[in-house]
């Protein structure tokens, strides 16, 4: 028995030296899969995660990623770093966004997608390990349309705009992990088209939340369901009836957001009246008035600042 043990440990050490590998992974999971496959039927779903596919195989190419395996909505893939993978995921998420310009709503493709680093076993075509489970971890973690990062992964990442475009979550429960895991979630649309921020005329900011469509209104809460994405509160009672329950909306297309006005009361961008039920490109800098009571102001983040602060 103790000649077998030491032949187990020879052989363990084996296995390692010869097919453990540091490999950037990711997970990308169709959101929704299983309530659109019962409401449109097999053939519809399954359309659906061919785009997905297609549209994962189209991205990854120009990074050198490779699909080790296909199951059910998901795709799990490998590349050689991290920055590769993350660049991939970005151009995938802007091709759903570009793919979704010709969907009904209720067609629209969401993905959420998770990104890690560690070792792994692989024989150049199957992948196993436990940062692979990790990984898929992660990815359950995001919400639609996000690209969530592991700590290891953000690391790892030599493109430095792509690390000051990551945003650190509070430390998260996942499923089969010791203790809550600190992540980040990466902006990737084009700051040059959408901007990521709302600025109030106090100074104040809001983050836009990464949706096909975000609502603006002074209703907080309907029937115990989320009214509005963001919140319009003024102290002042008069300026507040002013904002419509739901007052704005903004549409994410492949190009930007569009504008579309939901209530009677007045809307302008930049001092041009929007008609209700009427559509307005809204770029970075834009300043939207609601009502005459508040003026707010959309921007992104300028990272170029940033960038020529870092050392080296």
């Amino acid at each position: 028995m103790t000649e077998l043990i030491r032949l187990q440990d020879v052989l363990s050490k084996a296995i390692v030296r010869r097919f453990e590998k540091r490999l950037a992974l990711v997970f990308s999971d169709v959101v929704g899969s299983t309530p659109y496959f019962a409401r449109f039927g097999d053939e519809a779903g399954r359309k659906l995660q061919q785009r997905h596919y297609d549209l994962v195989n189209a991205a990854i190419a120009p990074e050198g990623g490779r699909v080790v395996d296909t199951a059910g909505d998901g795709v799990f893939l490998c590349f050689e770093n991290t920055t590769a993978a993350t660049r991939a995921m970005v151009g995938l998420q802007r091709a759903v966004v570009k793919d979704n310009d010709s969907r009904a709503p209720e067609h629209k493709l969401h993905l959420r997608i998770g990104v890690h680093v560690g070792p792994v076993l692989t024989d150049g075509v199957l992948v196993s390990g436990d940062s692979v489970n990790f990984c898929s971890r992660v990815a359950g973690s995001a919400g639609p349309g996000e690209i969530r990062l592991s700590q290891n992964a953000h690391g790892e990442l030599s493109d430095v705009e792509l690390r000051l475009r990551s945003r650190r979550q509070r430390a998260v429960e996942l499923k089969g992990v010791d203790k809550p895991q600190e992540l980040f979630t990466l902006d990737w649309l084009d700051a040059t088209k959408f901007p990521t921020l709302m600025r109030f005329e106090d100074g104040s900011e809001v983050r836009l939340p990464t949706l096909d469509v975000i609502r603006f209104g002074r209703l907080r809460e309907q029937d115990g369901a989320v009214a509005n994405d963001v919140v319009i509160a003024l102290t002042d009672p008069n300026l507040q009836s002013r904002v419509s329950r739901w007052h704005f909306e903004l549409h994410r297309r492949a190009d930007g957001f569009l504008l579309r006005a939901v209530s009677t009361s007045t809307t302008e961008i930049d001092g041009v009246n929007v008609v209700r039920g009427e559509d307005v490109k809204l770029k970075p800098g834009a300043r939207v008035r609601l009502g005459g009571a508040i003026t707010l102001e959309f921007v992104s983040e300028d990272f170029s600042q940033e960038m020529t602060l870092l050392p080296g």
